[in-house]
């Protein structure tokens, strides 16, 4: 049991600080209000804000940091001046471990080639009191709902599926490594207050439908940037019918909307899943305080009236679905898929099935996938496609073996991965990507952009149900609806696979020997945490400079992107994420991904002082090393997916100075803010058609910077054409600070000494 102490802190105070909410605002409150209004970080709740306007400063109670956004978080924290975190904070060794033969042997393999990693951040942790959680332990967003989430609390944390503990009523929210910064170092953490999406849910699941249905059809309505500026709650006769670790599920995937989080009211179910966990003292606390943990009855009652967008969903009458490829809000239906990909030309035979990651690895996953791979086995079919399974956590990983699924799966041909996120985030070490074939996967996971599993841009990954990933990948077909279609087993007979079975949790408990958890030392004061500074994998940072307070002249055009740029284009991942804790080395990975509007190619860009052609890292530090200022241009929700800060960094240690876009994702305008950059919208969307290869730019009023003024930005082309173009900005006065002070770790660092 973890932070107890904290947990009651939070539940003794939030019933006063909910009731001066109410009063304030004079209405019935919704659960997002409840908990944002509790968590303010000056205390009892005086003023009502404006959904989409107000920034508000909050007080979490927790932060969560997977390895390869750690090092980066805690390299920066280093830099704040302080002995010791101010909330619970932990750090989970998941990314880096890469799937490529099994678990056990990955697993060594990544304890060798990432030691000096996993001893820096080891380290790290005993010197400023973090939990940490050692390679093998399991997938950050897993371990935190088996072991800190809480119902009603507030975390942040360092990977976009942070919002997985959502599923246990809390807000919890992904960002960028100088947000986790603020908050171990105790200062506020800024938020633009949330509008609110409410879905309705109703009726129950049956047959084939899952809890990874209902976010696949929410993506299918809000599409990858409907959910921006958000928070999504879910509620209704439905939700009592969804396990615990299923509403995770449906929370975790709520990233792929661009939604600051997803959560739900606090239940039986959720109840049942701390018990489970060994977090009895929480579920009765939470059970004594039930009317705080959800929204108000008249909320429920006129959900219209309190939401800013309503959606509703009979769970009865929702189909399977396969989301995909290359976006995971492309929804289809189960039975529409046959005709979807041959209108699409997709390839319908299935290469290899995946199930597991952070959102779909628990014991219920697990458990009803295996119902379908016992009846294959029994019923003498094998698997078409390749099968992996990952496990969520060892904690899960044990319980599984212990009740027989791994061998049921293995019975099936199947390959059992290492406890980490491997394929989901591009550690897949996929035999013949490199041919760049054209080929169809399926998986459980939620992110199926070009090349994201495993590094392939001809892969078409489709996003389903792990029981789904399981009868596709025995059928290896990926027009096969298991609801009316029948397969021919190695008897020759016809097949018939029945809906899948299984247990929201474990009979007899869940079991482990070791869960790869090791607390911090006492008293960290004396330990070193040396970096060799020969190392290619760790860099201490040094400050980036402030702003002179002149306006930028002379900027030159890096690149014009064109179309989707996720931070998967804007600073990849897979062999890149070595480097997570080398500003420097990963910074040659740069924007390699986005599509040059003017060449349609990848990393291929003009160098404006010689006119050649070269990759774009490659040329934005020849104008660093000229001086020369540079410029981003991109399209609509630039940097969505992953709340990689990297993104935002690299430009600005290569000397970018503005990022000039049509609309942003939440987390990646919010990183750039904090790195110092400047993060700017076309007030008029079409003047992104305006912006030539050759141009250069100059600010006309930056030195009057302000909150709600658009800035003045003068284009001179390559024929001595001008034009003048407005650009807006959500800069408030604090964020104006972190401009001027050069980044916002830059402040914290001069408010210490």
């Amino acid at each position: 049991m973890f932070d107890l102490d904290m947990i009651k802190d939070v539940y003794t105070r939030m019933a006063k600080r909910i009731d001066a909410t109410r009063t304030i605002l004079d209405r019935p409150l919704t659960l997002t209000e409840k908990i944002l209004y509790s968590h303010l970080y000056d205390g009892k709740p005086t003023e009502s804000f404006s959904p989409g306007e107000s920034y508000v400063e909050f007080s979490p109670d927790r932060v969560a940091m997977q390895d390869a956004t750690a090092q980066m978080a805690l390299l920066q924290f280093m830099m704040a001046g302080k002995d010791r975190v101010a909330v619970p904070s932990t750090v989970h060794c998941d990314h880096l471990i890469q799937a490529k033969e099994s678990a056990s042997i990955d697993l060594a393999q990544a304890l060798d080639a990432n030691g000096e990693v996993y001893n820096f951040l080891e380290s790290v942790s005993n010197k400023y009191g973090l939990d940490f959680w050692k390679p093998g332990a399991g997938i950050i967003h897993q371990v935190v709902l088996e072991n800190y989430a809480f119902p009603g609390g507030m975390m942040i944390g360092t990977d976009s599926h942070t919002v997985n503990a959502g599923g246990l009523g809390m807000v919890a929210i992904g960002v960028g490594g100088a947000d986790a910064v603020d908050v171990m170092a105790g200062m506020p953490w800024e938020l633009k207050f949330p509008k609110l999406i409410g879905v309705r849910l109703t009726g129950e699941m049956k047959g084939w439908t899952s809890a990874k249905d209902v976010i696949l059809k929410v993506a299918g309505i809000l599409t990858v940037k409907g959910g921006t500026g958000a928070i999504v709650e879910y509620f209704g006769p439905g939700v009592d019918k969804i396990s615990c670790t299923g509403k995770g599920t449906i929370c975790n995937m709520g990233a792929e909307i661009g939604a600051t989080t997803s959560m739900f009211g606090y239940d039986d179910n959720m109840g049942k899943y701390l018990r489970a966990t060994g977090r009895q003292e929480v579920a009765d606390m939470a059970d004594g305080m039930k009317g705080h943990l959800r929204a108000d009855d008249e909320v429920l009652e006129d959900p219209e009236l309190y939401y800013d967008q309503l959606i509703e969903i009979d769970l009865s009458m929702l189909e399977p679905h396969l989301n995909g490829p290359f976006t995971p809000d492309r929804a289809t239906p189960l039975s529409r898929m046959a005709a979807e990909a041959e209108a699409n030309d997709w390839p319908v035979k299935i290469e290899v099935g995946l199930i597991g990651s952070c959102t779909n690895s628990s014991y219920e996953d697990i458990s009803r996938a295996a119902s379908i791979a016992k009846q294959a086995v029994d019923k003498g079919l094998k698997t078409k496609a390749k099968f992996t399974i990952t496990p969520g956590s060892e904690q899960v990983r044990y319980t599984i073996e212990r009740d027989g699924f791994i061998d049921i799966f293995e019975q099936l041909g199947a390959n059992v991965f290492a406890n980490a996120c491997g394929p989901c985030i591009g550690q897949w070490a996929r035999a013949g990507a490199d041919k760049e074939e054209k080929n169809t996967i399926v998986h459980s996971f939620n992110r199926n952009f070009a090349k994201r599993a495993d590094g392939n841009p001809n892969t078409h990954a489709f996003v389903a149900s792990p029981e789904l990933v399981t009868a596709l990948a025995i059928a290896g077909d990926l027009t096969f609806d298991p609801v009316k279609d029948t397969l021919i087993n190695e008897k020759g007979d016809p097949v018939h696979l029945e809906p899948p079975t299984g247990f929201d949790l474990p009979r007899n408990g869940f079991a482990v020997k070791d869960l790869g958890y090791q607390a911090p030392v006492e008293d960290g004061s004396s330990i070193e945490v040396a970096i060799n500074p020969e190392s290619k994998r760790l860099e201490l940072l040094t400050p980036f400079s402030p702003w002179d307070g002149q306006n930028i002249t002379g900027m030159k055009l890096l690149i014009k992107a064109q179309g989707k740029c996720t931070t998967d284009h804007i600073s990849m991942a897979g062999p890149w994420l070595k480097f997570r804790g080398h500003l420097d080395n990963i910074s040659d990975n740069m924007l390699t991904g986005a599509m040059n509007i003017f060449n349609g190619q990848t990393n291929l860009v003009k160098n404006q002082m010689n006119g050649e052609y070269a990759p774009v890292p490659v040329t934005q530090r020849a104008y660093k090393g000229a001086g020369i200022p540079t410029i981003v241009v991109g399209d609509e929700n630039y940097g969505e997916g992953s709340s990689r800060e990297h993104a935002a960094m690299e430009p600005r240690h290569l000397g970018v100075r503005v990022v000039l876009v049509r609309s942003f994702a939440r987390i990646h305008e919010t990183n750039l803010k904090k790195q110092g950059m400047l993060a700017l919208t076309f007030a008029d969307r079409s003047d992104y058609e305006k912006i030539q290869e050759d141009d250069s730019f100059d600010f006309l009023d930056l030195d009057q910077f302000k909150p709600g003024q658009p800035l003045t930005l003068k284009i001179t082309h390559l024929d001595g054409a001008v034009d003048e173009i407005k650009c807006n900005h959500s800069y408030n006065n604090s964020q104006i600070v972190w401009f001027k002070a050069g980044s916002a770790l830059n402040l914290i660092r001069s408010q210490q000494s």
